[in-house]
């Protein structure tokens, strides 16, 4: 089996042109033409991570976030990205990024989170034609605003979660976007959700919410870390019995003390 028959698998669940427009989304090193030897899945590249490729004779690094946002200008070794091109390109290693397209498809990232917490009749917070940004959905049943965010802190393994004032009011409309997703945070309130989840907010956004929302902020890297089930889960569908390793390497370059 050749490398690009499993990119191409991505791009039929998630297509390029899904991706907005500052991404990089796809190829970011090396040669899709070759035969597959095995697959990483990961959520960022890191030096870590390809020597962890290396050793388990993965020849194909899958990642959401890609590498390369930005052209390179020099290959010299001076920063993690140039050593992670030198070292992907001695290895012949080929790296592939699914990001916005993957967030922005229909069963995409954000229609995963939406599954973890137990949302129903799950849609685009935001359609855009084939695809959208973020998601919405309803609880089975309505839940107090603490007891919410408690299950939230177990789903996604958090010590702790940024929220806003409580509204007084019980959650049953959810709506949220993994990653950086307070741009949504307008679309959520007009669509009458009773809580916006997403990685990352400004501080003002907890003051501009006031009552009308609750605003969860759990982390970027923790709203989107089951991003690596949702690649196994479209190689398993083109390929059911062959092996994709999950990375071990924690890449999350936030630290808490």
């Amino acid at each position: 089996m050749k490398i690009a028959q499993i990119t191409g698998a991505l791009e039929e669940f998630a297509p390029l042109d899904l991706q907005d427009d500052f991404d990089n989304s796809g190829i970011q090193v090396g040669d899709i033409s070759q035969t597959l030897t095995g697959i990483l899945v990961c959520l960022d590249v890191t030096e870590e991570v390809l020597e962890e490729a290396i050793e388990l004779d993965c020849n194909l690094i899958i990642s959401h976030h890609p590498l390369l946002f930005k052209p390179l200008r020099t290959l010299t070794g001076k920063t993690y990205i140039e050593r992670c091109v030198v070292k992907a390109c001695k290895n012949d290693l080929v790296v592939y990024s699914a990001h916005t397209n993957l967030d922005n498809a229909s069963g995409g990232v954000n229609f995963l989170l939406a599954e973890k917490i137990g949302l129903q009749n799950i849609r685009f917070l935001k359609p855009t034609g084939n695809g959208g940004s973020g998601a919405v959905g309803e609880l089975v049943a309505a839940e107090e605003e603490e007891s919410f965010l408690q299950r939230i802190k177990t789903i996604f393994q958090l010590e702790n979660l940024q929220h806003s004032p409580f509204t007084g009011k019980m959650i049953r409309e959810v709506a949220l976007c993994g990653g950086s997703g307070a741009f949504l945070i307008h679309e959520a309130i007009e669509q009458g959700a009773d809580v916006f989840l997403t990685g990352e907010a400004r501080y003002n956004d907890y003051y501009n919410v006031e009552d009308r929302i609750l605003l969860a902020v759990v982390g970027h890297y923790e709203s989107e870390h089951y991003t690596k089930e949702l690649f196994f889960d479209i190689i398993s569908k083109k390929i059911p019995n062959f092996a994709v390793h999950f990375s071990k390497v924690n890449t999350n370059p936030v630290n808490y003390m």
